[in-house]
C-alpha cells in the first residue's frame, strides 16, 4: 500500500488533500513541516504532500527556505484543493453576535481576513496549531458560550461543531506539492521547477536568463526572487511549462549555466510533474477541420496546453460530420476558397453552447457564412494568423481577431491561449480587416507576381538584378523572391481573395495609371506634390519610424550585398 507523509489531524486540509491524491493509500499524520520531511527523507513514506501557494493567502512559505530544508526526492504532482472553510460554535445558542473569541490556525485567518474584518471586528483571535486539541481544551474548561472555530467544514463537523456560516473564504483553493523519490515521467502537458543558488551579481542576469527561455518558446508560469539571508546574494525560483527530460528545456538550463550564470552546478531542479492551472479553462477539446501544415502546427501548440484536438478532412478516419459533434471548439482551417463552402456544410451540425473559429484570410464573407449557418447559440470568431507553419512560436507575430455579437468565453479562451504564446493581437471589423489585408497580402503578392513576369518578358537575369539593385530596390525582390520559394496555391488564394482587398488593387492599379501618365508627361512639381501630400498623410512618426525599421534592414542587406 502506497504511504503518504502529511500535515495532521486527521480531515485537516492538508489530510483531504493526501485522500484525494489517493484514497486508499496510508496516510501517515506529522505535526509540522520538519517533521515531515525528515521522514521523507529518510524513506519512512513513499510520498509527501505539504501546501505551497493558496489563492487568497499567497504562497504559503518562501520557496528558497521551504526547498532548502527537502535534500533528497523531487516534486512529481500536484493537489489543487478547494477550500470550504467555515464558521462553527459549541452551542446551539450562540451566534455571530455573541462571539468573542475566534480559534484558528494562522494559515486560515489570513485566507478568511476579509470575511472577519467585515462581519466579525474586535473579536479577538486565537493561533492554534492543533485544532483538535484547542477544541478539546475549550470543552473541558466547559466555557464554550461566544467561541468559535474557523476550519474546514468537514474538520468542523468531525469535531461535533455547529456551523453557522459556510464558504467564509469564498474562491479559495490551495495548492499541495506531492513529493516523491523518483521523478515524474513526461506526459506532455508537464511543467518544471527550479531554483538557483545564490548568484555573483553581474548586470541584466534576471533578464538574460528570462531571454533564454522567451526565445525558445518556453512559458514561465510562476517566478520570485530573494535575496539570500546568508549572502545576501540573488536567488531565482522558477516554473517553466515543460519537462526536464525534453530536449528544448533541457538545452535552455544548460545554456543558462553555461553562457549566461557562467558556473555550473547552480541550478538545482526541483522536479517536473503534470501542469496544474489555478485558472478555469472552459475548453476541453478542439477540433480541426482541414489537416494541412498549419492545421498541424495549432494542433501541437494547443495539445502542449492540454486540451484534447482531434484533425479531421476527406482522408481521415474520423470524419468531420462526427467530430463537429464530439468537441467544444470547430476550428475551420482550410484554403480561403473553400472556407465558406466548408463552413455551409458543417455549421448546421454544431450544437448550441459551442464555438466555431475561424482561421482564414478573408473576413466578411466568412462570418456571415458562418453566422447564417449555425445555431444561435454557436460562438462565431475569425483569427487570420500573419505566420506560416515554418514559424518556430508565436512570439510577436501579428494575429487579427474579428469578433462578432456571438464571440463569446470560448473565444476568449482561444485569444488568451495565442496571447499566452507571445501574439501580437489585434481586434479588426470584418471590413476593415479585408481592406488592410489588401494593403498587407494581396497587394504586395499581386506586385511579386506581376513583377517576377515583368523580368521574364524583358529577359532580365536573375544575375542582372543582383548587379544592378541598390537597397531600395532590392526590397521588393526579396518579397518577390519570397512568394516564389513557396506554396504557390497559399498566394494564388491570398490574390483571389474577394471583400473590400478587392478595392485596395482597383484603387491601386488607377493610381499607378495616375503616376505613370504624370511622369510621362514629365511633370516633376506634380509628382512632388504627389509625394509631399503622401507624407502629410502617413505623418511624420510613422515615417520616422519606418525609416528606423529601413536603416536596420539595410544595415543586414548591405552586408550580404
Amino acid at each position: 500500500m502506497k504511504s503518504i507523509a502529511t500535515l495532521g489531524p486527521e480531515h485537516s486540509q492538508s489530510w483531504q488533500a493526501a485522500v484525494q491524491y489517493d484514497n486508499k493509500a496510508e496516510i501517515r499524520l506529522y505535526p509540522h513541516v520538519k517533521a515531515l520531511l525528515d521522514a521523507f527523507a529518510a524513506h519512512e513514506v513513499e510520498y509527501a504532500v505539504l501546501p505551497v501557494y493558496n489563492t487568497r493567502e499567497g504562497e504559503k512559505k518562501q520557496y528558497f527556505r521551504f526547498f532548502d530544508q527537502i535534500k533528497s526526492g523531487y516534486w512529481v504532482d500536484n493537489v489543487i484543493l478547494h477550500s470550504t472553510l467555515s464558521l462553527g460554535v459549541f452551542d446551539e445558542e450562540t451566534t455571530g453576535a455573541d462571539l468573542r473569541l475566534l480559534v484558528g490556525k494562522r494559515e486560515a485567518f489570513n485566507q478568511c481576513e476579509e470575511f472577519i474584518e467585515n462581519r466579525l471586528p474586535g473579536v479577538t483571535e486565537l493561533s492554534v496549531q492543533d485544532i483538535e486539541q484547542a477544541v478539546a481544551d475549550i470543552r473541558r474548561e466547559g466555557a464554550t458560550k461566544g467561541k468559535a472555530v474557523i476550519d474546514s467544514a468537514e474538520t468542523l463537523n468531525a469535531l461535533g461543531l455547529r456551523i453557522v456560516e459556510r464558504e467564509v473564504a469564498p474562491h479559495n483553493r490551495t495548492r499541495y506539492a506531492v513529493l516523491g523519490h523518483s521523478l515524474a515521467p513526461v506526459t506532455g502537458y508537464d511543467a518544471t521547477t527550479l531554483i538557483t543558488e545564490p548568484l555573483d551579481d553581474r548586470v541584466g542576469i534576471l533578464v538574460d536568463i528570462l531571454s533564454e527561455f522567451s526565445r525558445r518558446g518556453i512559458n514561465i508560469a510562476d517566478m520570485r526572487t530573494e535575496n539570500d539571508i546568508k549572502t545576501q546574494k540573488l536567488r531565482i525560483y522558477l516554473e517553466a511549462e515543460g519537462h526536464i527530460q525534453t530536449d528544448t528545456l533541457a538545452s535552455a538550463l544548460a545554456h543558462i549555466e553555461s553562457r549566461v550564470i557562467q558556473q555550473q552546478g547552480m541550478i538545482r531542479v526541483l522536479g517536473s510533474f503534470p501542469r496544474v492551472d489555478m485558472r478555469t479553462k472552459y475548453i476541453k477539446s478542439f477540433g480541426f477541420i482541414g489537416t494541412g501544415a498549419m492545421s498541424r502546427w495549432f494542433a501541437d501548440r494547443l495539445e502542449s496546453e492540454g486540451y484534447e484536438v482531434a484533425l479531421t478532412g476527406r482522408s481521415t478516419a474520423l470524419r468531420p460530420e462526427e467530430m463537429v459533434r464530439q468537441v467544444d471548439v470547430v476550428v475551420v482551417c482550410v484554403p480561403i476558397s473553400v472556407t465558406s463552402a466548408i463552413v455551409r456544410q458543417y455549421g448546421p451540425l454544431i450544437g448550441p453552447g459551442k464555438a466555431l473559429i475561424l482561421l482564414a484570410g478573408e473576413s466578411e464573407e466568412t462570418i456571415k457564412a458562418a453566422l447564417a449557418s449555425t445555431n444561435d447559440e454557436v460562438e462565431i470568431m475569425l483569427m487570420h494568423n500573419l505566420w506560416g507553419p515554418q514559424a518556430a512560436t508565436m512570439k510577436d507575430k501579428n494575429a487579427i481577431m474579428v469578433r462578432t455579437p456571438r464571440s463569446g468565453m470560448f473565444c476568449s479562451e482561444f485569444e488568451a491561449f495565442l496571447y499566452k504564446h507571445g501574439a501580437d493581437i489585434y481586434h479588426d471589423s470584418p471590413s476593415k480587416h479585408d481592406l488592410l489585408m489588401g494593403i498587407g497580402q494581396k497587394l504586395p503578392t499581386l506586385i511579386s507576381v506581376a513583377l517576377a513576369m515583368t523580368l521574364h518578358d524583358n529577359g532580365i537575369t536573375s544575375e542582372d538584378i543582383a548587379s544592378h539593385c541598390t537597397l531600395t530596390s532590392l526590397y521588393p525582390i526579396l518579397a518577390m523572391s519570397r512568394v516564389h520559394s513557396q506554396n504557390p496555391r497559399t498566394y494564388a488564394e491570398i490574390m483571389s481573395t474577394a471583400g473590400d482587398s478587392r478595392k485596395i488593387v482597383v484603387d491601386f492599379a488607377k493610381n499607378l495609371q495616375r503616376v505613370i501618365d504624370m511622369a510621362d508627361a514629365a511633370s516633376i512639381a506634380g509628382l512632388c506634390d504627389v509625394i509631399d501630400a503622401n507624407a502629410g498623410h502617413l505623418s511624420e512618426s510613422f515615417l520616422q519610424a519606418r525609416m528606423q525599421q529601413a536603416k536596420a534592414v539595410d544595415e543586414v542587406l548591405g552586408r550580404m550585398m
